[in-house]
């Protein structure tokens, strides 16, 4: 029907079109918008959807593997496992309400006999070391706080009781230093090349053989997947896929377990801190290794975090968890006398037949250099001088080589001062001292003075600046020995599968091969044997009634504010030996005192087992 203009209303303004074009264009674009959004979910990205949703309705549970056994040369077990019940917590899904969260940790604290504010330090301690592993409260839990968390599982959410591989010490601390311990991977060791694949919460070694040996006793974890309601309940399907966990093969050490039993009780016996090593002088194979204090590594099994392990193992002094055998920096004392004259002899500065007066000391630059007790022995030739351990004889030695840098050459060939490459983590390489060390130091003023005839003179019988252990010497004697192979100590043997089938074999080639005339080796030798078993030997009174012929020879060394150390060295049988231990005990006086009544012990225990008949080629046993 058509208006008059009179009867139409008012006309639309600009302003109100604008606004009507606008508001029509915006809705234009958010249908585009919410049709592509659709289309994209639905029709580009729907099988990626699908996949996911499908992955809502099941859980995935990671199977640890149990590690592989250790075992000694024999097959006797030295660690093994056992199955725990482990109280874990998911930070991730706890209650997030703050006041919930605390009532949970104040209601697992009572649980777990604790409170809440140690249960919160172990939850922040070990989410540091893996973020997004579960945290252990508690191993070992009793059937009724399984049953009580079962039964009010709405009250723990994120809490769960898993069963899990624990490792078990059937000796308790036999053999502590060389197994090492376990603990979880850490956030730093999942970066590394060695630790690819692990997910936080599984479990590596870490120290000892544990460690070096990981890969092989590790093991491949397993996986279960099970189907889940909207709950995150189990449903009628129950699992749908289980890929079981391959367990770790087994690790053979070389470990002879009456030479480890029979040292480590020769260290305890004396209560002192020291270290110990029994090793064969041709393959570089570690029969026994040991250090005292010891500590009983099941206690290390709980999850412990850093400070818990500090605060156990506080004391500097008695350090329990530091192995002396191939951690320990000392002076030798005399043991070295031995390296001094393999250098004299090799550098030609004597031979076996040069005698050099002994009155009695030495005097260089105005300072007196004596024999221990102010002994005087006259004129010497080496075999006695070793004989008798004339500190003049092997001063004199020093003095002549001061300059020429022979001794240090021929310690450094023989292993003092630089790796062993045995198969344990932690091992020192040591100070051996010498002109161009200390000069630098002089040259940084590190040090009040340059190197002088003293510090070789010094150096000559086991003093002065030196830093070694018990296994570097073990590699010395045993180089001289064997006639010039610098041995690889080692103490994995092999690695079994579950049904004792070899699959791998250690035997490390060795390190070097230093030339050693057999003249000069068998000079030594006598030496070493008369002053373990002639009379007036400096160890005749522990030795010379034992029936086996050694070679072997004594060390006291001074460590000043500490009272002197005792060392002992022995090669056995003499005249080609098989084996050689090296012993020190801090604190312990003199070599014949405390080091070689604990070397005698463990040399019993060996030749108790072998045979001491004749020695076959190359000195190994016969056959």
């Amino acid at each position: 029907m058509y208006l008059r203009s009179d009867e139409r209303g008012p006309a639309m303004t600009n302003r109100l079109a604008l606004r009507i074009a606008l508001f029509g264009g915006v809705a234009v674009v958010l249908l585009v918008v919410l049709f592509v959004r659709l289309w994209l979910l639905q029709v580009a990205s729907g099988e990626q959807y699908l996949a996911e949703a499908k992955n809502n309705r099941t859980h995935e549970f990671r199977v640890r593997a149990p590690r592989g056994e250790i075992l000694d040369r024999s097959g006797e077990v030295l660690v093994e496992n056992r199955t725990s019940l482990a109280l874990q917590v998911d930070p991730r899904k706890l209650p997030p309400q703050a006041g919930r969260r605390h009532a949970e940790l104040a209601r697992l604290a009572e649980l777990t006999h604790s409170t809440p504010q140690r249960v919160r330090k172990l939850m922040h301690e070990e989410l540091k070391l893996a973020p997004s592993a579960p945290v252990t409260l508690r191993r070992d839990v009793g059937d009724y706080l399984v049953y009580y968390l079962q039964e009010n599982q709405n009250r723990f959410p994120g809490v769960e009781v898993q069963r899990v591989f624990v490792r078990r010490y059937p000796r308790g601390s036999f053999a502590a230093h060389l197994v090492g311990s376990v603990g979880e991977v850490s956030e730093d060791e999942l970066k590394e090349k060695r630790y690819r694949g692990l997910e936080a919460g599984d479990e590596v070694g870490k120290d000892g053989v544990e460690y070096t040996y990981d890969r092989y006793l590790r093991g491949r974890p397993g996986l279960t997947r099970i189907q889940v309601d909207a709950f995150g309940e189990p449903t009628a399907h129950g699992q749908l896929v289980a890929d079981p966990p391959v367990p770790g093969d087994d690790l053979k050490l070389s470990i002879d377990s009456d030479v480890q039993a029979a040292g480590e009780g020769a260290l305890a016996a004396r209560g002192l801190p020291g270290g110990f090593v029994t090793m064969d002088v041709h393959s570089g194979a570690i029969l026994g290794l040991g250090s005292f204090p010891t500590f009983d590594p099941d206690v290390l099994t709980p999850p412990m975090t850093q400070a818990q392990v500090d605060a156990l193992f506080r004391d500097p002094v008695s350090a329990p968890l530091t192995d002396r055998a191939i951690a320990g920096l000392y002076p030798t004392g005399s043991t070295f006398k031995l390296i001094t004259a393999m250098a004299a002899l090799e550098s030609g500065t004597i031979t076996p037949s040069t005698p050099i007066y002994d009155g009695g000391s030495l005097t260089v630059g105005g300072q007196p250099f004596q024999n221990a007790g102010g002994a005087s022995y006259g004129t010497l030739t080496l075999v006695p001088a070793l004989q008798v351990s004339s500190d003049v004889f092997f001063y004199t030695l020093g003095l002549e080589m001061w300059d020429t840098g022979d001794l240090q050459r021929w310690a450094h060939m023989l292993g003092i001062g630089r790796p062993s490459g045995i198969d344990l983590p932690g091992a020192a390489e040591g100070l051996l001292p010498s002109q161009s060390w200390r000069n630098r130091l002089y040259r940084e003023g590190e040090t009040d003075r340059p190197w002088s005839a003293g510090d070789n003179i010094q150096l000559a019988t086991g003093q002065g600046d030196l830093q070694t252990n018990p296994l570097q010497m073990a590699i010395a004697y045993a180089t001289v020995a064997n006639g010039g192979t610098v041995v690889t100590p080692h103490v994995g043997l092999e690695v079994d599968d579950a049904a004792g089938r070899v699959l791998k074999e250690f035997a490390p080639p060795s390190r070097r091969h230093v030339h050693v005339d057999p003249e000069y080796r068998a000079a030594i030798l006598e030496g070493l044997h008369d002053a373990a078993q002639a009379p007036g030997g400096t160890s005749y009174a522990v030795f010379g009634g034992f029936p086996v012929p050694v070679a072997g020879k004594t060390g006291t060394a001074q460590r000043p504010p500490n009272p002197d150390q005792s060392w002992y060295v022995v090669l056995a049988p003499y005249p080609n030996p098989r084996i050689v231990t090296a012993v020190t005990i801090e604190q312990g006086g003199f070599g014949a005192e405390s080091a070689a009544p604990a070397a005698l012990q463990i040399l019993e225990a060996y030749f108790n087992k072998h045979t001491t008949g004749p020695a076959g080629p190359n000195g190994g046993s016969p056959g």
